[in-house]
């Protein structure tokens, strides 16, 4: 049964004390100004005019909200009217002002990640960098606010996380006898087995790999942990901060027994926030993660890994130039970030160049196969080798998106998918002048998706409260519908015969995927031998592998490594089903124009259409004498319950992404469980033929056909959570919008100023617009008749 939560309405009862809570308090205007340092004075000035909008917008509802609070605060019986006015005055008066825009840097190991956030921030050596190993740990998220100081806050494992992390790690050194009395495979520490002893070396100390799970639970960490598994730092410089934090994210030497409490527990960290203090060049609202790019062996790491990939809305794939072509630590970034656009709310995705500086003169003349005109320096030759870059890998990241998407995904729209930085240039600028380094164009995008998602949610907000107003003024008219109960009946039966249209819709969308997935099902059955032995087989043979698979099955078919390729069986396993599937899925869940009735979006989009277009002619034809109210109420209540819809299916989508993997992963569960168990003689190569055959048994069980039904029934769920969600949020407010008069309302306070002033906000949107495009035209007018600024790069 699929959950029948009303996300909208609040059921409130009349003990309940939920309507008469404080809204929250507005931001101090100085606290407003310092959001906008990081744009130039055209922009700031449309971020000002929205920012006002919409605090005048909450202070209209706040003063609305307390006058409502005043006129019922004595009644025990509310209407269920003046419940949903004061549930959703409230909601709308404390929804956050900006969701944040995370935007995920997801590269490999010494891609330069952490330097190119260095740049954009432009703090030379805030976060830890190095060209030689892994510099950062763990997720690092930076963002900026109206604090005084640089703040930072490390995220610990819980005890219960790291206790299931440490009995992993146990499992994984212990070295018994074989059944037959036989000793163990000769000792040949793999990937797997070398960090299990670093980290518990760094955490209990010297010799803590040859102890058992029990005797560690019983040790000592060496360094101290805090109940609130939280550590928070703070410091009036960035320098100090930097500092400070760099023990905590810096990857620690293998062989190094030194360090400060800090590096002891590092082996605890999970995530760490960083915040700046009013920055000019990242502003409030976005948010840069450094995102490791293979994930992590705890579970509770690697879930949030992946979960910080799919809230991302950008992902910049990072990768430095020398390994741009043919690295498959490369291609598994792109894949795994082309998957975060099918599952997660990822809408463009761009591919970030990293070290573009790096050009060896005379070699790259000697191969230079383009241009008739000679090259005159070291700079002409990088930027005629960059932009050489920039189309080929733009025609190759754009083939596979594709491939993968629909052919009307925004990312596909992108005027470039791909930059080519340099940090080192940034700040030497050497050979290349500051903008040639293209860091100020990545700052450039991020300030204009900042802009345009202000501009869409103010414009939405003003436009919901202003809705909502009608109707309050209206219930406080005396003479409100009191003799006159709303004609709805034609439109509550229009209701239900369009929400079954809707209910037929939604299983035309969702029955495109029936073919690809039965003919994914079929490639599957037919690929998993030979996919299962490539993943078995090493270039080295067994040696150093026996740890890695055993860690493998422990952790159910996923390995994540900080130095390796990512491993997962069961996602190799499912690959054939998802390669046939990911362009129609991509359809379904699209928010474009529907062409062959695929798209799920579109179809609530028609729905939402219909009913307002039929509330209108319903209201016309039956003569409603407060029309302008109630119409303008439903519509604007119609948006807001599909809008939060939307937002609903996105979140949902994931799950049914993932249903394939996941189902797969459960019925391999007790075949990885008997592999982990194997010890002695051979004990690889007997690992791997137990999955062979457990494999070959789960497939001649039916394994790809359940998660086949595993899927369907998740599209099922999601089909009956819409409609139930839709009937019962559309059925409520119909019932409140057409509920008869009573003497409550004669007694509610008068908001005829707070309408007017609402119905002039309202009208506001459209002129801070038109000033946005004026502003915007006559700066870019001026640019074009300015001289360029920019002069000659440093010599050598």
């Amino acid at each position: 049964m699929a959950e029948t939560e009303d996300f909208l309405v609040r059921e409130l009862h009349p003990e309940d004390d939920d309507i008469f809570k404080e809204p929250m308090r507005k931001r101090r205007r100085s606290d407003r100004d310092q959001r906008f340092r990081a744009f130039p004075s055209v922009e700031q000035s449309a971020l000002k005019e929205y920012e006002k909008l919409e605090s005048r917008t909450r202070r209209v509802l706040s003063n609305t909200y307390q006058k409502l609070i005043q006129s019922v605060f004595l009644d025990d019986n509310i209407p269920n009217s003046i419940k949903y006015l004061i549930n959703r005055l409230l909601a709308l008066i404390e929804k956050p002002s900006l969701d944040p825009i995370y935007i995920g840097l997801f590269g490999s190991t010494g891609a330069g990640k952490s330097s190119l956030i260095n740049a954009i921030i432009r703090q030379a050596m805030f976060l830890p960098v190095s060209g030689e190993s892994i510099c950062t740990s763990c997720i690092v998220q930076v963002s900026s606010g109206c604090c005084e100081q640089y703040e930072a806050k490390i995220h610990l494992l819980s005890d219960q996380e790291w206790k299931e992390e440490l009995k992993n790690l146990t499992t994984l050194l212990h070295r018994t006898e074989g059944p037959g009395g036989e000793e163990e495979d000769a000792w040949d520490r793999g990937d797997a087995a070398e960090e299990a002893v670093w980290k518990l070396q760094m955490f209990y100390g010297n010799g803590a790999e040859g102890k058992s799970y029990e005797e560690l639970l019983r040790a000592k960490p060496r360094g101290k942990i805090p109940t609130s598994r939280v550590i928070s730092l703070k410091a009036e410089e960035a320098g100090e901060l930097s500092v400070k934090l760099d023990p905590y994210i810096r990857t620690q030497r293998r062989d190094w027994d030194g360090g400060s409490a800090e590096t002891h527990i590092w082996p605890l960290i999970k995530l760490v926030e960083v915040t700046l203090p009013k920055s000019e060049l990242i502003p409030e609202g976005v948010v840069l993660v450094d995102i490791p790019g293979t994930g992590d062996f705890n579970s509770k790491r690697d879930e949030m890994w992946k979960k910080t990939i799919d809230k991302c809305s950008v992902i910049w794939v990072i990768s430095d130039i020398e390994r741009i072509s043919g690295g498959r630590a490369h291609e598994d970034l792109l894949n795994e970030s082309m998957k975060a656009c099918q599952r997660g709310f990822c809408r463009d995705l761009a591919l970030v160049v990293t070290k573009s500086d790096k050009l060896h003169l005379p070699e790259y003349l000697r191969e230079r196969k383009v241009g008739n005109e000679a090259i005159q320096s070291q700079r002409e030759a990088v930027l005629e080798r960059n932009e050489m870059i920039k189309l080929q890998r733009n025609k190759i990241l754009k083939d596979k998106l594709k491939r993968k998407l629909p052919a009307d995904s925004r990312v596909l729209e992108a005027s470039e998918l791909v930059y080519t930085v340099s940090a080192q240039e940034y700040w030497q600028q050497a050979v290349l002048t500051e903008e040639e380094t293209e860091i100020p164009k990545l700052r450039e995008y991020i300030r204009r998706r900042l802009l345009d998602k202000k501009k869409r949610t103010v414009t939405k907000y003003v436009t919901e409260a202003f809705g909502l107003l009608l109707l309050t003024d209206s219930f406080s008219c005396i003479d409100h519908m009191q003799n006159e109960y709303l004609h709805m009946s034609g439109l509550r039966r229009f209701v239900e015969e369009k929400i079954q249209l809707l209910e037929k819709a939604i299983d035309q969308c969702f029955a495109h995927i029936a073919r690809p997935l039965q003919e994914g099902i079929w490639n599957a059955r037919s690929s998993y031998r030979r996919i299962l032995g490539a993943c078995l087989v090493r270039s080295r043979g067994n040696q150093g592998f026996h740890q890695t698979l055993k860690a493998v099955c422990l952790k159910n078919g996923i390995y994540a490594s900080r130095t390796l390729a990512r491993i997962d069986l069961n996602e190799a396993i499912t690959q054939p089903i998802y390669e046939q599937i990911d362009p129609i899925f991509g359809r379904i869940f699209r928010s474009g124009k529907p062409t062959d009735g695929s798209a799920l979006i579109p179809h609530i989009d028609a729905f939402k259409l219909s009913l307002q277009e039929k509330m209108t002619e319903i209201g016309i034809r039956n003569g409603w004498k407060y029309d302008s109210y109630k119409n303008t109420f439903l519509i604007q209540e119609i948006s807001a319950i599909l809008g939060g819809l939307e937002e609903h299916i996105l979140r949902k989508k994931r799950k049914i992404y993932e249903s394939l993997t996941t189902s797969v992963q459960n019925d391999l569960k007790p075949c990885y469980e008997e592999a982990a168990q194997i010890t002695g003689k051979k004990a690889c190569e007997r690992m791997k033929d137990v999955l062979r055959r457990g494999v070959d048994r789960q497939v001649a069980e039916g394994m790809f056909e359940r998660a086949q039904e595993r899927m369907q029934h998740q599209f099922q769920q999601l089909k009956n959570g819409i409609t139930e969600k839709v009937k019962g949020s559309i059925a409520t407010m119909l019932t409140l919008a057409s509920s008869p008069g009573d003497g409550l309302y004669k007694e509610l306070a008068d908001v005829k100023s707070e309408y007017k002033e609402m119905e002039k906000l309202h009208r506001s949107l459209r002129e801070v617009a038109e000033n946005a495009v004026l502003r915007r035209g006559m700066q870019n007018f001026l640019l074009r008749m300015s001289p360029s600024k920019a002069g000659p790069p440093k010599t050598i």
